[in-house]
């Protein structure tokens, strides 16, 4: 089939050849092994529901479940519920072994690494990034925090709609030719400058995520795909090892390079909905994920002012790599281009995961449908034990 469509590595990031590219990663691009360990895979009972015929509103239509996963390109639908898988879907091209990539629903597992090893003592939110890496001093990371990063908050300059897009070449998604961009990650991130001072307003910049993800390997002594495995991956139960892109230095992608199965993305969201429980054990501090749930006024208004608001959601800001949809219900997700979620409900206690193959990178109306069907789905499921409901 890739061969029909003529997949490359030059082309597999674009539509309509990212429908098989983004399950196709480890063979276009380099990309190394997160490992699931070899402890039991976490069962997912089962309890399916036909959900083709429910329906939802949006855009003053009602739209049918089914018709939305056509709409949007999906790739692979799961919802759990109460951990129990109620609907599980797959188009023609992907089947339950295939990884897809992520996009930026990585940063948010690069994040919750980041609680992990915030735990153990090892990193500082409120730390300096240069006393983490020393090759940062004396550049426009000076004076940003670890905080900064996980709130997008550094003062980078950054021109979204070109540098959003110039990350894919530097970071090494893609096999290209250009030679006015910087070599590789580290590169940039050590030339870069700011537009702004550290501790403003939030601005969405892919780059300030792998700043992120370079601290933790400093902090941890480790790559991202050894301390990701050891602390997170190889406990949650996962099925399939995951992967990582790496760019032309071994550079961890960890702003949108990670690749998972359905399924095995779904165990770490129904860890993350259970407080960083899972099989009894605890992975992550219950502490570092009830941050989620505290509505933040200083965030909120930081906020306010991006391309990103949304006057429907007055209360919604953004967090420690999470998109927050409502603090004080619970609800927030891990969001990548084209199409990707994944959805933590605490209200209905669901977990929502949807992979797709967008044509574009940001399709806002693509974007809108699903999101307006998962939570329509996800409040459809009921609001017991929702103190906000009371």
């Amino acid at each position: 089939m890739s061969e029909r469509l003529q997949v490359t590595a030059e082309n597999w990031i674009d539509a309509p050849h990212n429908r098989l590219g983004f399950i196709r990663v480890p063979e276009l691009t380099r990309t190394e092994r997160i490992s699931r360990g070899d402890g039991p895979v976490l069962d997912l009972p089962r309890a399916e529901r036909n959900l083709d015929s429910f329906r939802f509103e949006f855009e003053a239509e009602t739209v049918t479940f089914s018709q939305m996963l056509e709409s949007t390109y999906t790739d692979g639908l799961l919802v759990l519920h109460d951990g129990i898988v109620l609907f599980e879907y797959y188009a023609d091209a992907m089947k339950p072994a295939d990884t897809h990539l992520l996009m930026s629903v990585s940063k948010s597992l690069n994040a919750t690494l980041c609680g992990v090893l915030v735990e153990r003592g090892l990193v500082k939110p409120e730390a300096a990034v240069v006393d983490y890496v020393e090759e940062l001093r004396g550049t426009a990371w000076e004076g940003c925090t670890v905080q900064h990063l996980l709130d997008m908050r550094a003062g980078t300059r950054w021109d979204y709609e070109d540098d959003e897009m110039k990350i894919c070449d530097v970071s090494g998604y893609r096999a290209h030719s250009r030679r006015d961009i910087p070599k590789d990650t580290t590169a940039w991130i050590c030339s870069i400058d700011n537009s702004h001072e550290h501790g403003g307003p939030f601005r969405y910049v892919s780059l300030e995520s792998d700043v992120l993800g370079w601290v933790l390997e400093r902090a941890g002594a480790g790559s991202f795909s050894d301390l990701f495995s050891r602390q997170i991956w190889s406990a949650i139960g996962a099925e399939f090892d995951a992967h990582i892109i790496l760019d032309t230095a071994g550079f961890s992608v960890v702003e949108g390079g990670i690749c998972t199965t359905l399924r095995d993305l779904g165990r770490f969201g129904q860890m993350c909905l259970s407080g960083g429980k899972i099989s009894g054990r605890q992975l992550v501090p219950a502490k570092w994920l009830e941050r989620l749930r505290v509505r933040d006024r200083e965030l909120i208004d930081a906020y306010a002012h991006a391309p990103e608001y949304d006057a429907a959601k007055p209360d919604a800001f953004y967090h420690d790599n999470w998109w927050i949809f409502n603090a004080k219900r619970g609800i927030y997700a891990g969001i990548g281009v084209n199409g990707q979620v994944l959805l933590i409900h605490h209200p209905s206690r669901s977990v929502v995961v949807k992979f797709s193959s967008h044509p574009e990178f940001e399709d806002h109306r693509l974007f809108g449908l699903q999101e307006a069907g998962m939570l329509a789905l996800c409040e459809s499921l009921g609001t017991a034990r929702d103190p906000a409901a009371s």
